[in-house]
């Protein structure tokens, strides 16, 4: 069980990465938890639950930022939970400035679907990318 929610965490991932968003909202339980930290001034932060909400994130991340480098690295799978290593960095579209560095991704897999979405990384760098340059 363990390979096979590592495989369709692999799955999102590549779907995310080829901009096939409708494709991977269809990986995700209609009831989806999907967290983010909360971050000052980046508007895709924070929690949403359900599809809906869900599309919305993806939508809004999009507008917000672009993705320079983004690569999952090693999968940890124990159970119903996909742990996810990697790296990225973004540009926030309004301040142009960049931001990157190491994240995890905790995933909980329920019937063969993503149910559970937790992000971790550096909001320090990511609120300082978003923050209005001084006099804006």
């Amino acid at each position: 069980m363990s390979e096979q929610n590592k495989e369709l965490v692999r799955q999102a991932y590549e779907r995310f990465k080829s901009a096939d968003i409708g494709g991977l909202l269809n990986l995700l339980t209609e009831d989806v938890e999907w967290r983010l930290p909360d971050t000052e001034n980046v508007p895709f932060a924070g929690k949403r639950s359900g599809l809906r909400q869900v599309a919305q994130f993806f939508h809004t991340l999009a507008e917000s930022q672009e993705v320079l480098q983004f690569e999952p690295q090693e999968f940890i799978a124990e159970g119903e939970k996909v742990v996810a290593l990697g790296q990225y960095m973004w540009r926030a579209k309004k301040s142009g400035r960049e931001y990157g560095g190491d994240w995890a991704h905790v995933f909980t897999i329920r019937d063969g679907k993503i149910a559970g979405f937790h992000e971790f990384m550096d909001t320090a760098a990511a609120a300082a990318a978003y923050q209005k340059a001084a006099g804006t």
